[in-house]
């Protein structure tokens, strides 16, 4: 960090953790949970300020730990949803928007970020919301579709303008004009006043009391043996899964790539080697499948991998010769904790939707018949 105090130093670290920790919880409370990083995402550089330290490096920091979390909510997504029009419409947001950071990282061009919108965040909070109140499930494509459109439209294209393009901070503008804060206030209240009195009364009745946790999983999957079972059954090393693992750690590694500055590898080279990566560990861990081996402790499955990819990333350094030449070790260690993790959430979360799929698929089929 360079030129901070001990105290900020410390406070820079407590809110760095806070916002890799805080997204673990949210595939078992994704509504809180996600709140939470959101209120998180929005303080953070108050919280630096307030203690004598303001990141040059921010914007690329800000936008690497939304993307962790938001790869998290997408993971939790997979694990949870009911609703496979959801699931898909979700998809498309998180990899449409992650292209865009993509493109920022690399250009700079804060205008990309208006063009490529972080509607999935909201969409994912308005899913949950939903869910929350009424089965998701019985909502069609229409619905979702109207309601990410909604979002993207109303919100989040006159949010990230202000954000990015005009580079407006709400505190700075309460504080330097007198009439923006009563207006703020009335709007808000304004809003309140619509949703209490229009929305609400025309809401169908919900179809439980209040649920802020995940639903159960499927039953006939929600054991981790079962789980390995499934994949030992139904994936191959490579295949559209292993494909869309790979797109999802690899841009995310090319987006943090861009934000330490130790890492002197070029966006292509993160990428490939993200990519072979994940293409071994698909590999072993098919193979560890169809010999029935798994860990139902997400813990004792996150140790593993890490250890795993240690020990690969290890032996690539010994038979390429780059001891001397390699990423330091903090940074590389960083590295493969982020890599490790989104692989192990992956590989436990994606067979569920799977198993979701084909249930759904089958129980459309006449009886008698073969899906």
């Amino acid at each position: 960090m360079g030129g901070g105090s001990m105290g900020a130093d410390v406070v820079f670290w407590a809110v760095v953790l806070a916002r890799f920790g805080l997204p673990l919880l949210i595939p078992r409370y994704p509504l809180p949970a996600i709140v939470g990083c959101l209120v998180l995402d929005g303080v953070d550089q108050t919280i630096f300020q307030a203690f004598g330290y303001d990141p040059p490096f921010y914007q690329s920091y800000d936008k690497a730990m939304d993307v962790f979390y938001l790869s998290v909510a997408y993971l939790a997504s997979l694990r949870n949803w009911t609703s496979q029009a959801a699931v898909g419409i979700s998809r498309f947001l998180f990899f449409f928007r992650q292209v865009g950071v993509v493109a920022f990282e690399l250009t700079g061009l804060r205008a990309l970020l208006l063009l490529f919108p972080n509607t999935f965040e909201y969409f994912f909070i308005a899913y949950e919301a939903i869910r929350s109140r009424w089965n998701p499930a019985k909502f069609g494509f229409r619905f979702w579709a109207l309601v990410a459109g909604g979002i993207w439209v109303f919100v989040k294209l006159p949010q990230e303008y202000w954000i990015h393009i005009a580079q407006l901070d709400v505190t700075d503008l309460i504080a330097d004009t007198s009439w923006f804060g009563p207006l703020l206030l009335v709007a808000v209240l304004g809003l309140v006043a619509v949703l209490l009195l229009v929305v609400r009364p025309r809401l169908p009745q919900p179809d439980w009391t209040w649920k802020l946790e995940a639903d159960p999983l499927p039953t006939a999957i929600d054991e981790a043996s079962e789980r390995a079972a499934f994949q030992a059954a139904h994936r191959k090393v490579f295949d559209w899964e292993a494909v869309e693992k790979i797109f999802l750690i690899g841009l995310i590694s090319v987006i943090f790539g861009n934000v330490l500055p130790a890492v002197q590898a070029s966006s292509m080279e993160i990428f490939i080697s993200i990519a072979i990566f994940a293409v071994i560990n698909s590999a072993l861990g098919l193979w560890s499948a169809r010999r029935g081996r798994s860990w139902e402790s997400a813990t004792m499955s996150f140790a593993v991998v890490f250890a795993t990819n240690v020990v690969l990333v290890t032996i690539g350094d010994l038979v390429l010769g780059r001891d001397d030449e390699g990423l330091p070790l903090v940074t590389t260690l960083f590295f493969i904790f982020l890599f490790s993790i989104l692989t192990m959430l992956y590989d436990r979360y994606r067979p569920i939707n799977d198993y979701r799929v084909q249930a759904a698929v089958t129980a459309r089929q006449p009886e008698g018949e073969e899906p």
